[in-house]
């Protein structure tokens, strides 16, 4: 069932994927009839951010998809897993990138045309609003995929900006300095590189159910207390799933409480907490009697 979030997020999705198609035709003509390798590189980089924004959307879409007897917590996972295709696809064009630039170095090459610098300027203004656009709905919507999605964007617009660096040393340096292009190429390929790290390890993080919600759990702690007949909060742990979270919280009550009324707490806090925590998709709820010793 897709959520207001999913909505959001699929949007962002579609007008990324539009961005990076339409992009990667301009710079494939520019950098041919322009004599520059970097924005061929370039080019080659938002084609493969074509097709890894189309797998985000997939994604997306199949994350959405509510719990069902084989997926009892959903299928949100399938965004930390689409994440990992998506820095698959960085990896390979990087690759891609630096092979061609070793080759092109060892190899006569024409001084590009002065006119490839406008078209990268705007390229490069292009992709960082698309960064911080997708980037800003993904923080919205705490989209993993999305947020790789976005790291996609700010990679194009490094790849850019060290291509309009080398294009600009080989035009106004002159002869000797032809190179400077397909060195600018190759030292963008360590951008992405360093990006696809950047973009791996919380999705990595997700899928182990690393703990990185402190701020969540505090959350959860205060609005537990707020219900009649929760003394403390114990254990509080948390996994995300998509763009969603699992709880699984022991709570502390009156150890002379009847097991009915312990059960009718633990529903309250429950509704309590789905209410005031909407990005809660279900919580497990232990009860605790208070006059047994307890641990953290």
């Amino acid at each position: 069932m897709e959520t207001e979030k999913h909505q959001k997020a699929i949007r962002a999705s579609y007008l990324s994927m539009g961005g990076n198609a339409l992009l990667a035709v301009i710079k494939a003509i520019t950098g041919i009839f322009g004599n520059s390798y970097a924005l061929i590189a370039d080019a080659i980089e938002s084609t493969t951010d074509v097709f890894s924004s189309l797998l985000v959307l997939l994604g997306l879409r199949y994350s959405a998809r509510p719990p069902d007897e084989n997926h009892p917590y959903g299928h949100g996972r399938a965004e930390p897993l689409v994440t990992f295709a998506v820095v698959g696809f960085l990896i390979v064009s990087a690759t891609v990138i630096v092979l061609e630039s070793i080759e092109n170095i060892q190899t006569p090459q024409k001084v590009p045309e002065s006119y490839t610098l406008i078209v990268l300027a705007a390229i490069i203004i292009i992709k960082e609003i698309f960064y911080r656009f997708v980037n800003k709905k993904s923080t919205e919507t705490q989209s993993t995929s999305l947020k790789a999605d976005a790291w996609h964007h700010r990679s194009d617009a490094i790849t850019s900006l060290m291509a309009f660096i080398g294009i600009s040393i080989a035009i106004f340096m002159g002869k000797g300095y032809e190179t400077a292009d397909d060195w600018a190429a190759l030292f963008a390929a360590g951008f992405i590189l360093y990006n696809a790290w950047l973009i791996l390890r919380p999705a990595l993080g997700e899928i182990m159910d690393e703990h990185l919600y402190d701020d969540l759990v505090e959350e959860i702690r205060n609005v537990s207390h707020t219900v009649p007949g929760v003394i403390e909060t114990e254990k509080c742990f948390v996994r995300k799933t998509g763009m969603t979270y699992h709880v699984d919280l022991h709570v502390i009550v009156d150890g002379d409480l009847t097991v009915n009324k312990g059960h009718e707490i633990a529903h309250d806090l429950k509704n309590t907490l789905l209410r005031e925590l909407p990005d809660l998709a279900d919580i497990l709820i232990h009860i605790e009697p208070d006059n047994i010793k307890h641990s953290n």
